[in-house]
């Protein structure tokens, strides 16, 4: 192998890299910004006529967020969705990704989570050097609910709570242990 081709191969598999890693990004802001109920980071992720299907409810990405918010308040006190298992095929500026998730959603209330497990399952473009979501179908694959008693039972006192905004630590910057006050169990 000459060495302009090595350069060629090297130059292709970056590219793969950078794309990969720029889909799993689009992904997983697409779950911090749920779980901070951060709209702006959350519609961030779809194209304007991006297409996000949960159920029996379809929104275009950017309207979504409001809307899933609006939903997860009314009956929720607080939720994680995690991204598990990724797999993603690229043809040009076209992806199909698979991604597997795990959702932690605790009752208002606060006596009982749900834990959901399902999939989303994704069709990404490459549009002028940005990957977005162009379409979004969600699964739900198994469901339970259980006891959230052990959160009052003094086992996480001391904890950061997460907030739904951006007062949540995961936002300071620099991050440090003399910011701004945090919720605490």
């Amino acid at each position: 192998m000459s060495t302009t081709e090595e350069i060629d191969d090297l130059r292709k598999r970056l590219q793969y890299l950078e794309d990969r890693t720029a889909i799993l990004d689009c992904v997983m802001n697409q779950s911090r910004g749920h779980d901070r109920h951060d709209t702006e980071l959350m519609g961030s992720v779809y194209f304007e006529d991006g297409v996000d299907e949960h159920g029996p409810t379809v929104k275009t990405g950017p309207e979504y967020g409001e809307w899933a918010n609006a939903a997860h308040t009314a009956v929720f006190e607080d939720h994680l969705h995690n991204v598990t298992t990724h797999t993603c095929e690229i043809d040009g500026d076209t992806a199909h990704a698979e991604s597997y998730v795990i959702g932690a959603m605790r009752a208002k209330g606060g006596k009982i989570v749900s834990l959901m497990g399902g999939r989303y399952i994704d069709r990404l473009e490459r549009r002028d050097g940005v990957w977005k979501i162009a379409l979004r179908r969600c699964t739900i694959e198994w469901m339970m609910n259980g006891d959230t008693s052990l959160l009052k039972s003094g086992a996480v006192a001391g904890f950061i709570k997460g907030t739904w905004d951006k007062t949540d630590v995961s936002y300071q910057r620099p991050l440090s242990m003399d910011g701004a006050p945090v919720s605490r169990w």
